[in-house]
């Protein structure tokens, strides 16, 4: 099938392959880009799997807290000029504090009105709620970083909030997807294995050890992507799990961004 230039570039900028090599991923995946992306990773032609996380998108994450209960909203726009706009900001503000006093679903209903009916219109330009949630627990974490375009947020059963806050800070800094490795879905861990074997299929070695060598494949891949099997950002050699003394446990953690 032919492939249009546009899907090809999007590939491209996910990926950093070659131009060649994404059309022909794209050709064989019949233009489905995930499938495209899983038969690069096979052939290894993934430069940096980091930028499926990019988003070209403006905008702005807004946090509210009281007590242990914390809102946060993400609110995107066309361009940084308007993420700069002081009614932009104050909006954003607005509706984190709108979400902490009010449920998930009202929120929900009055913010897509607010943004259609006010915000739009003072603002010319186009606005579009983000994602957004409440987390609760009996330690709040939150970290919202400088640039007010991403915000982690998590919530602790003991420990204390200097703790809470600095995980808070990893996790905007090294996004995890999930929180230890047994939360990781089966069909996740069953493609990884299925492209660690596609990308070994040529080396002569006895499947024992080539099993081994995916072990170990697994392994790097939790400390990617599971929190508690990350290195700790703030010390080097030392996992977020080692964090957590007798007692404190991550119930719930949340990466809000742009």
């Amino acid at each position: 099938m032919g492939v249009d230039l546009q899907t090809i570039t999007q590939l491209r900028n996910r990926t950093g392959a070659g131009i060649a090599d994404c059309k022909h991923a794209l050709e064989e995946a019949g233009g489905d880009i995930e499938k495209a992306i899983e038969n690069l990773r096979k052939r290894g032609e993934v430069k940096a799997a980091k930028k499926a996380d990019r988003t070209t998108k403006e905008g702005l994450v807004g946090v509210a807290k009281e007590g242990n209960k914390v809102a946060t909203v993400v609110l995107a726009c066309e361009t940084d000029f308007v993420a700069k706009n002081e009614d932009f900001i104050t909006a954003v503000s607005e509706y984190a504090n709108k979400l902490l006093s009010t449920s998930p679903d009202e929120f929900r209903v009055w913010a897509e009105e607010n943004v259609k009916g006010e915000l739009v219109v003072k603002i010319g330009e186009n606005i579009q709620l983000g994602e957004y949630g409440v987390v609760e627990g009996e330690v709040v974490g939150t970290y919202l970083h400088s640039n007010n375009k991403a915000a982690g947020i998590v919530a602790l059963t003991g420990g204390d909030q200097e703790l809470a806050n600095d995980i808070a800070m990893h996790i905007v800094a090294m996004s995890p997807e999930y929180l230890g490795a047994v939360d990781v879905p089966n069909e996740v861990i069953e493609k990884e294995k299925d492209i660690y074997r596609e990308q070994m299929k040529d080396i002569d070695k006895p499947e024992e050890i080539k099993e081994k060598i995916i072990e170990g494949k697994l392994k790097k891949f939790y400390s990617e992507v599971c929190l508690l099997n990350q290195e700790y950002i703030k010390e080097d050699g030392k996992k977020v799990s080692e964090l957590l003394q007798e007692g404190i446990e991550i119930k719930e953690f949340k990466k809000f961004s742009v």
